[in-house]
């Protein structure tokens, strides 16, 4: 989904027909100045997005950023300030936050596990895992983090997973199946394929014809045998049930990705603010 929907269809789950609070209590013509407070520690995400929504609530609203995504944040800091018309700033307001909290959030766990991979090669990689229609802000949110965006979704990549094995009738059938897919679609698509066990990683490995295997559920030791077995013939990525107490062991295998959906959909948001400033 491009941003600007986002965050038009965002403002119209929020705003509705009127913000008749601030329509009621607040000259139309009313100036103000507001400013973003952090009232927590982490890492900073979602100052761009707050910039396209200010400017889409109200192109005349004046924004000064004092902090970028990215930025180690704490209490008491002042991220940006918003002048202009009080009813735009007011209209924005809850959807600013919302976006930034959780996003800062995101960033802030993704960061710190990032961090416990640090002098490994492995490359931590977030999921479809995603609150529905907030997919974009939370991707960019494990970006800011320091991770790499998985698929964005269902048609940027062939991802035959265990249900799609199961239904197809095997792992040849599958992958024979997709091969032929995408060539006779000429999608162009990268095909990656999960597997449960050695068996099935073997059959992959005689068939071939896949860019990336994902070895699910494998303890660290298995999953070291199976990159030993796969000898860099395909890219590597290790998933499932994999925590924070597991995540450097894992890092250690030599495995090339690891993909976490706890970066996603197990997240506290941070504390930020939006408070008036008086003149």
């Amino acid at each position: 989904m491009h941003i600007k929907s986002f965050i038009q269809a965002a403002l119209k789950e929020d705003v509705g027909p009127g913000d008749y609070t601030s329509l009621a209590t607040v000259n139309q013509d009313a100036q103000g100045k507001a400013q973003l407070l952090v009232k927590d520690e982490g890492i900073l995400a979602g100052v761009e997005m707050a910039l396209y929504i200010f400017k889409e609530v109200d192109a005349a609203l004046h924004v000064q950023t004092f902090m970028t995504d990215g930025a180690s944040i704490q209490h008491g800091q002042v991220v940006l300030e918003v002048q202009g018309n009080a009813q735009s700033i007011l209209k924005a307001e809850r959807l600013v936050l919302n976006c930034m909290q959780r996003m800062s959030g995101i960033a802030t766990y993704t960061r710190r596990m990032v961090n416990l991979l640090e002098g490994t090669r492995s490359q931590l990689l977030d999921t479809r895992k995603t609150t529905p229609n907030f997919r974009i802000a939370e991707k960019w949110a494990c970006k800011i983090g320091g991770a790499a965006n998985h698929r964005f979704a269902l048609y940027d990549m062939i991802l035959i997973k265990d249900n799609h094995v199961d239904y197809a009738g095997g792992i040849k059938a599958a992958l024979e199946q997709a091969i032929s897919y995408n060539q006779k679609h000429q999608l162009g698509l990268a095909i990656e394929i999960e597997v449960r066990n050695e068996s099935e990683l073997d059959e992959v490995l005689e068939i071939g014809g896949v860019q990336r295997i994902m070895l699910d559920n494998f303890s660290p030791g298995r999953l070291r045998d199976a990159i030993r077995r796969i000898n860099g013939r395909f890219i590597t990525e290790a998933s499932g049930g994999i925590t924070e107490k597991t995540l450097r062991a894992y890092g250690e295998t030599g495995v090339d990705y690891i993909s976490m959906g706890a970066l996603t959909h197990q997240i506290k948001s941070l504390d930020l603010s939006l408070k008036a400033k008086k003149a």
